[in-house]
């Protein structure tokens, strides 16, 4: 082959690169609303995790997860330490005990309304609630459901909320903010909120966190900006969690 040859092949080569860079046809990025994965009995901390952010992951009730490592708020958990991945049964009974006493103290409801709280333990003396038992949810972004909540199979435990890179995010409820981060796969810039010691709500995908772990907000807060992190469009992933269990965020918040 003569060494004209060789330039041209070589040529060939860079055009063909070039035009696939520039043509717009990647990958898509996939997303992984946190997928169904097996249980292992231990989790060995990482740097930047937390014990809110481990029983997210694994769908599990925070008091019941840190009544099973012996641990105690803040719930301080160190990188090598090997979490058990289980509920503690003491809790358990604890919770259901409680929730089985106000089922039978309090008329039947009319219908299966979850947008109010009930309280099952008193609160200590001197500490304010995170949030009013009462307090009505507001949505965290204003635009359009783009993809709903999906329950069989744990395929999508939450929405999926349209919205413009930047655009304000704004707090669902008030609480606190218990992770801030982006160590749990398939959410991006993830923003965790408490609400109570049953509920919380979280918010994926954000070009940038406005807040800090510890830090207390009010209802309709801004607490981020929308952002395409983690997945393959500009959108806010939203959800909100029960005793650890996801629920429909749409059966929450306000019809529009």
């Amino acid at each position: 082959m003569s060494k004209l040859q060789q330039i041209i092949g070589f040529c060939s080569v860079i055009c063909v690169l070039v035009s696939c860079t520039t043509s717009g046809s990647f990958a898509p990025v996939s997303d992984r609303y946190n997928p169904a994965e097996r249980t292992p009995p231990y989790y060995i901390v990482s740097a930047g995790d937390t014990l809110f952010s481990i029983a997210w992951r694994y769908g599990f009730e925070l008091q019941g997860l840190a009544s099973a490592n012996s641990l105690r708020p803040p719930y301080t958990i160190y990188p090598g330490q090997a979490i058990l991945l289980q509920e503690s049964s003491k809790s358990l009974v604890s919770k259901n005990a409680s929730t089985n006493a106000v089922a039978t103290s309090a008329p039947t409801p009319k219908s299966n309304n979850v947008k109010k709280e009930r309280a099952t333990r008193p609160t200590a003396k001197g500490t304010a609630p995170l949030s009013s038992v009462n307090e009505a949810w507001q949505w965290p972004l204003k635009g359009p459901v783009v993809r709903p909540f999906v329950a069989s199979g744990q395929e999508h435990k939450g929405i999926d909320i349209k919205g413009k890179m930047g655009e304000p995010v704004y707090a669902s409820r008030s609480g606190e903010v218990v992770y801030a981060g982006s160590g749990l796969v398939g959410y991006g810039n993830l923003l965790i909120l408490k609400h109570s010691d049953r509920f919380l709500s979280a918010y994926g995908h954000n070009r940038r966190i406005k807040v800090r772990e510890g830090e207390k907000v009010k209802a309709g807060q801004l607490i981020a900006e929308v952002g395409d992190s983690g997945t393959d469009s500009v959108k806010l992933h939203f959800e909100v969690r029960i005793d650890g269990k996801p629920v429909d965020p749409l059966r929450l918040l306000p019809r529009r």
